[in-house]
């Protein structure tokens, strides 16, 4: 399929197109066998948030039912992987290894996880697997728009975003703390470095969602080459890495987390997986702000701050960090070159002149591989 042809004139329904009555009727009566309820339960404040991303679909419902008489309620969130006509971001969206990390995350360590209720793997429920979890009340420093506009996140203090760096940053060295990581997560070990593995995997769905159908990046392809001739001589213990680690993924309540979402990325590796991601997509966020004349938040999540942070509450310190930059704005630039690619099949974009201008932060990651970025 070429970059010229790829557009679609019907689209069938999926999940992210649902019905959200219909989806009521069919999550009753699942939940009715689920809970061995007297009769399938009232669902109603069916939503899906307007801040979800583009992976994961995500409803949020309210359920009331009784069982032998006894009445019981609560307020839920169901994740769902998106079906193939979507045009998914990922390649794969493995929901049960999802709740078995966020099981295990709970089970381990101090991160607040939203109690996880069940687990469907029957696809002939809603066409794909979902989880069902608890509702946490909170507010996320939101994507779109980015926080670095408006909202509490810019509205609050330079101390108060301070304790959301630190706050963020105790998440991640909590996520890392976790002990046997390999041996809780089996199934994100795997053979040779985890570093490696990662990286391959990177290089696959590069291909997957780009390269094998035309449509070759060449600031990526420049990007893979400067990570090979850069890796790192030592990478340190493999600890669990949260894998999208930034405040977007975390509910807080004022400045304090409540509920640590989003373990779709999670994975075995460096701890400077987790570091590099959260340094970048702030900075990916500011220098939007940057290029449209805002302030942003040039005092957010700087990369000194972050650093500091972790090693005073590790003790581990960290190496090899713009390694883990660079790998972050490229892991970034092939998510928003695959939801260009996505919106240019759904008629909502147009095929760009250049092919690196894929990559809405094209012009972050050329500095950043020339060594001209500029931190300040």
């Amino acid at each position: 399929m070429s970059e010229d042809t790829d557009h679609t004139a019907q689209q069938s329904l999926t999940v992210t197109e649902l019905d959200l009555d219909a989806f009521g009727e069919r999550l009753a009566q699942w939940l009715s066998d689920k809970l061995g309820a007297d009769a399938p339960p009232t669902i109603s404040a069916l939503s899906k948030p307007a801040t979800g991303g583009m992976s994961s679909t995500t409803v949020l419902f309210d359920a009331a039912w009784s069982v032998n008489g006894v009445a019981e309620s609560g307020s839920f969130v169901a994740r769902m992987a998106p079906e193939d006509s979507s045009f998914p971001v990922f390649q794969s969206y493995d929901l049960p290894l999802q709740y078995q990390v966020m099981s295990g995350v709970a089970a381990a360590s101090q991160v607040p996880v939203p109690a996880l209720r069940w687990l469907e793997t029957d696809e002939s429920v809603f066409g794909t697997p979902f989880f069902v979890m608890d509702k946490v009340e909170g507010e996320v420093a939101a994507d779109n728009p980015p926080y670095v506009f408006f909202g509490w996140v810019f509205d609050a203090t330079p101390a108060e975003r301070g304790g959301i760096t630190t706050a963020t940053v105790e998440v991640i060295a909590q996520v890392h703390a976790i002990d046997d990581a390999a041996e809780r997560f089996p199934a994100l070990d795997g053979e040779g470095s985890a570093l490696r593995r990662h990286f391959e995997a990177q290089r696959a769905w590069y291909r997957w969602a780009l390269a094998d159908d035309g449509i070759d990046i060449p600031l990526i392809e420049r990007a893979f080459d400067w990570l090979e001739a850069h890796w790192p001589a030592e990478t340190g213990a493999e600890v669990l890495n949260w894998g999208d680690a930034r405040p977007g993924n975390i509910l807080f309540d004022g400045f304090a987390p409540v509920a640590v979402l989003d373990w779709e990325m999670a994975t075995l590796g460096p701890r400077e997986l987790d570091l590099g991601w959260l340094i970048f997509i702030h900075r990916f966020f500011q220098d939007i702000a940057t290029k449209f004349d805002q302030p942003g938040l040039a005092d957010f999540l700087r990369r000194d701050d972050v650093v500091a942070e972790y090693e005073k509450r590790t003790g581990h310190t960290v190496t090899d960090l713009d390694f883990y930059i660079v790998y972050a704005a490229l892991r970034h630039a092939i998510v928003m070159a695959r939801i260009k690619r996505r919106m240019i099949h759904f008629g909502e974009d147009t095929v760009p002149d250049e092919r690196d201008d894929y990559i809405m932060h094209r012009s972050g990651l050329e500095a950043l591989l020339d060594g001209t970025y500029e931190w300040d």
